[in-house]
């Protein structure tokens, strides 16, 4: 898994060491076995760490916490809620495009692909990197819980002022170790069909997040 890891020197110095320990070269050996039986993985191993690459470590100001990544064809490139340009838009996706047009009134078209957040200082970070095609959940307990939890204690530790989006029970249960002194959480429902109206709707994370922003001095998000 290492020599697929393209992480900026930033990211490298606080997660290196973590390819070293017990869990993290289980989670390597099940995932060479799962190819060699034969198994589809997404997304392709030069993405599995995309969230990280996509920004440096200092340049993050919001964190949006995803379960694990989507398991049809096409879809998964690294960010969670993504998904690469000329995919349909995932169900969850298209209400987080809803509450984003009823929150700030602007319009989001069919393009799905969520750089362009990454790129404004949005870390797309599922708790689980990798998934078997067809299978969703089918690598949770794999290792990869572990290590994500290190970039989020990372970013708690080191950093002051994040915005975290914390969408859905896991997601609050991944981020129950967030300092809410020094940063600040927003929760709601999961933006998925099944619970979006129950909470997630009308939420305002969006404008909630970019005023925070503003009154630290630093530019809001285009979303």
């Amino acid at each position: 898994m290492q020599a697929n890891v393209q992480l900026t020197d930033s990211w490298k110095q606080r997660l290196e060491s973590e390819f070293d320990k017990d869990y993290m070269r289980s989670l390597k050996k099940f995932l060479v076995e799962e190819k060699q039986n034969g198994k589809v993985i997404y997304p392709k191993g030069s993405q599995m760490f995309a969230a990280m690459d996509a920004l440096d470590f200092d340049k993050v100001k919001v964190v949006i916490l995803g379960q694990d990544p989507y398991h049809g064809p096409g879809q998964a490139h690294g960010l969670c809620f993504s998904v690469p340009e000329g995919v349909d838009l995932p169900p969850s996706l298209k209400n987080i495009y809803k509450e984003i047009e009823n929150d700030l009134g602007i319009k989001k078209g069919k393009q799905g692909n969520l750089c362009n957040w990454a790129s404004q200082g949005v870390l797309l970070l599922n708790s689980v990197l990798s998934v078997e095609a067809g299978k969703a959940a089918s690598h949770q307990g794999k290792g990869w819980e572990q290590f994500t939890d290190e970039i989020i204690a990372s970013l708690n530790r080191e950093r002051k002022g994040l915005v975290f989006l914390l969408w859905g029970a896991y997601a609050q249960r991944k981020g129950a170790m967030i300092d809410t002194n020094k940063h600040l959480v927003l929760k709601s429902v999961h933006p998925s069909p099944l619970s979006a109206h129950r909470g997630f709707f009308g939420c305002k994370h969006f404008s909630k997040t970019n005023d925070y922003l503003i009154a630290q001095g630093l530019e809001p998000i285009h979303w």
